[in-house]
C-alpha cells in the first residue's frame, strides 16, 4: 500500500473503490479482508482531513467582517 498521506485525494478515493468492491464480493480470506479493511479505514480518514481542510480553506477566503468587505490573511506555505 502506498503512503495515503502522499497520494492525491482522488487517488485515494479511487483505492477505496476498489476496496470497498472487492470486500462486497466477499470472496476473500479473512486475513486479506482484515488488511484491505484497514486500509480503508486508513484512507478514510486522511481522505476526510482534506476534504476539513479544504472546507476551512474555502471557508476562510469567502469570510466577510462586520462590513460586510472581504477579510484577507496570508496563505500558509501549503496554500492553506
Amino acid at each position: 500500500m502506498a503512503d495515503p498521506t502522499e497520494t492525491t485525494f482522488e487517488a485515494s478515493l479511487a483505492r477505496l473503490t476498489e476496496i470497498v468492491q472487492r470486500l462486497e464480493k466477499g470472496d476473500l480470506p479473512l486475513e486479506e479482508s482484515l488488511r484491505l479493511f484497514e486500509e480503508g479505514v486508513t484512507l478514510s480518514r486522511v481522505a476526510e482531513e482534506r476534504l476539513d481542510k479544504a472546507e476551512q480553506r474555502v471557508e476562510e477566503l469567502l469570510a466577510v467582517d462586520s462590513q460586510g468587505r472581504p477579510r484577507t490573511a496570508p496563505l500558509g506555505r501549503d496554500g492553506a
